[in-house]
């Protein structure tokens, strides 16, 4: 049989990612590119080429394309959406300029917040109004809305948001106006927020639904030019989009909804490492996600990682909880932070040493890279460590200087802390691992869970690099790293399953839930939901639904998401509130049942089948190979010293192969350094397991 291909595309903030697999055989092709900000197109185009001159005759070969973008991203950070208009109810023209009551930072009097992406000038007030129960107060006042079309017409409009109060609960008013506008301005795409964001919240409401229509223009014209691009190269397999939450939904649906688009990247890491536990065994996982601008940490508990519907992006302060514009959409939960191999080091007005958040990205990148960067980031910390070999970066496509980078340390953080260039450089690779290390920690204990508990999942270009030492912070004892670490974005849209989640307000005491209008409206937002995965080309037979209920105890500002296992009665409900009863107990460690719980919205999720997929092989190309390349200098801290240490060819490396540390295992895409004191072993599918030995705590001696 001829070779059929799978390929996933994650644009990163450095590198772009390729995963090509062999449907037949589970091998993994992979390539990076550096990231082509001028043309994000292009960048993906080279990447297929490169795999495509190693592959006679790839393109017609290949099946599906799953595609992972910063686009929606970069737009909003970088305010280059399309001039977007917001309709909304009179009254509540300055529902963006509000915002919330809460501050990130109570003590600050000169509070800095992102400015709204519509522009008062361009928010437009309806005559109408609907109530909280749904009924209609004031009709839609069709003339007056003319008026409004007409001034929008004037001002080159390229996308038009509507967010009209209680809107979620009866979307009748933003449907007519949907029709007018689309009879008016036919080439102006037009985001309804009952479609995009159908909850409570007005804020966020607004919000979402004007990020939404902002970055529809830039990612329709995004995913034309790439469609017809891939056509070029001879690929004409179908495109399909990872979505925040860690679904895979078509052009159409992304074209739709390209708020859903934000955290695509992380979140394919996020499945893949959900993929690997399962595969694994591994009942608790903390994912670890190192790239070149930024690392994100995720919880996966039986192969599922954690869910939210709350996301901030374009944050005053990067890291700042608040400082953001608030989107309610379904996404993966994870932390972030500035810790990437792009991470600039320098030393701040109190003369401490500090890395990130900014990042070097890849223009124009680390110093060592030689591409005009002058500033001292992580990865020339790493290099000048011996922990990066200078000739076999990116299996040798790109070669480092590490002399650029020690003279980098020297001149930005040795020479102004008056300490070697060694100093200054294990500092700079030690404060990024406890920065990831703590935010890890603080994950896992917001969640109610201890760290130590769970087996680390190391990915991306230098999460390997850096987690033997992460882990040893954290107390962890295991750790695994997956075959093709460095593109393991790009391999968890390959192995996720088309889905798309709906959601619907319906706020109400669990007692008194009507369950016949519950139900009805379900069945609603089933075939909305169905019909939108079908679009994957997925037939409605093989397509699953799973129901959720969003609950809370009254006068609470934020839900748990519930199970439902059956169809809604009175019974159900009962259980409903009982299994709410056991995740809030769970989460939290307290519990007071004697407060009322009430159901806020209900969620529907409709998934497809997950890929077949056996990722087992390595592939002919490392066959014969001797396993130890050599030996070099890499610092390790424990003797306080470079040692002459042993690097390791990770796929000449046979299934069931034991080694110890120190050593240094190699593939193009990533390193994997591991310190003394730990057992190293490839099991049957080329994974490497990394076990720490248990340290005992040494006897006080009395005084």
């Amino acid at each position: 049989m001829k070779a059929r291909f799978s390929l996933g595309v994650d644009i990163g903030g450095t590198f772009t990612d390729f995963a090509l697999m062999n449907t037949l055989s589970g091998e993994i092709h992979a390539a990076k590119v550096l990231t082509n900000y001028k043309d994000l197109t292009q960048g993906v185009l080279d990447g297929v080429r490169q795999l495509a001159s190693k592959i006679p005759e790839l393109g017609a070969a290949i099946e599906r394309v799953i595609h992972g973008t910063t686009l929606a991203t970069n737009a909003l950070i970088e305010r280059k959406g399309g001039k977007t208009a917001l309709l909304v109810t009179r009254g509540f023209r300055d529902v963006l300029e509000l915002g919330r009551e809460s501050r990130f930072d109570i003590y600050d009097i000169n509070i800095e917040l992102p400015a709204p992406l519509v522009p008062r000038k361009h928010v437009f007030e309806i005559e109408e109004r609907i109530d909280h129960t749904g009924k209609v107060a004031v009709p839609l006042v069709i003339d007056q809305v003319k008026q409004v079309i007409a001034e929008i017409k004037g001002q080159g409009i390229a996308a038009v948001a509507v967010c009209l109060l209680h809107a979620f609960k009866n979307p009748r008013h933003e449907r007519q106006l949907a029709a007018l506008l689309e009879r008016e301005l036919p080439r102006v795409p037009v985001s309804l927020s009952s479609d995009v964001m159908p909850d409570i919240r007005e804020y966020e409401r607004a919000s979402t639904t004007a990020a939404n229509a902002y970055v529809q223009p830039a990612i329709r014209g995004y995913l034309d030019r790439l469609a017809d691009g891939l056509k070029r190269v001879g690929v004409a397999a179908p495109l399909s989009i990872m979505t925040s939450d860690g679904g895979i939904v078509s052009c159409e649906t992304a074209n739709r909804y390209p708020v859903r688009l934000i955290e695509s990247g992380p979140a394919g890491g996020a499945m893949a490492s959900a993929f690997f536990a399962t595969a694994n065994g591994i009942e608790k996982a903390i994912a670890l996600d190192m790239g070149g601008t930024t690392a994100k940490v995720c919880v996966i508990d039986d192969g599922k990682p954690e869910q939210s519907t709350e996301f901030e992006v374009d944050r005053v302060f990067r890291f700042a909880k608040g400082s953001g514009l608030p989107l309610k959409i379904p996404v993966i939960e994870m932390i972030e932070l500035g810790a990437g191999g792009g991470s600039i080091a320098g030393v701040n007005k109190l003369g401490l040493l500090k890395v990130g958040p900014e990042s070097a990205g890849s223009d124009p990148g680390p110093a060592c890279y030689g591409l005009g960067g002058a500033a001292p980031t992580v990865t020339d910390a790493d290099l000048f460590l011996g922990y990066l070999d200078p000739g076999y970066f990116l299996g040798g496509q790109m070669a480092l200087d590490r002399a650029a980078a020690a003279r980098a340390i020297d001149a930005q953080v040795a020479g102004p802390l008056g300490v070697s260039v060694l100093r200054a450089a294990w500092g700079v690779h030690e404060i990024v691992n406890e920065n990831m290390a703590r935010a890890a920690k603080v994950h896992c204990l917001e969640r109610g869970k201890d760290a130590r508990e769970y087996t680390l999942i190391a990915y991306g270009g230098a999460g390997p690099v850096h987690a033997y030492r992460v882990a040893k912070v954290l107390g962890i004892r295991t750790i695994f790293y997956p075959l093709r670490a460095g593109v393991m974005s790009a391999i968890g849209f390959l192995v996720t399953a088309p889905s798309f989640e709906m959601i619907r307000a319906d706020l109400a005491p669990v007692e008194s839930a009507d369950t016949a209008r519950i139900t009805a409206f379900l069945r609603e937002m089933e075939a909305e939901g169905k019909a939108l995965v079908a679009t994957c080309g997925v037939a409605a037979s093989r397509l699953s639904t799973v129901i959720e209920a969003n609950m809370r105890f009254s006068g609470q500002s934020f839900e748990l998401s519930v199970p439902v296992k059956g169809a809604l009665s009175k019974h159900e409900l009962a259980r409903i509130r009982q299994r709410f009863f056991d995740l809030y107990e769970a989460r939290y460690h307290r519990l007071n049942r004697d407060v009322p719980v009430e159901i806020v919205s209900w969620r529907v999720i409709i998934k497809g089948p997950s890929p077949q997929v056996s990722i087992a092989t390595v592939g002919d190309a490392a066959r014969g190979k001797q396993a130890l390349k050599g030996h070099r200098k890499v610092f390790m801290p424990e003797s306080g010293a470079f040692v002459n240490c042993p690097i390791y060819d990770r796929y000449a490396l046979s299934a069931g192969a034991r080694l110890h540390g120190p050593a240094v295992i190699e593939e193009p895409e990533s390193t994997v350094v591991v310190g003394p004191d730990a057992a190293i072993e490839v099991d049957k599918n080329c994974n490497l397991w990394v076990r720490l030995a248990d340290r005992k705590p040494k006897k006080r001696r009395g005084r």
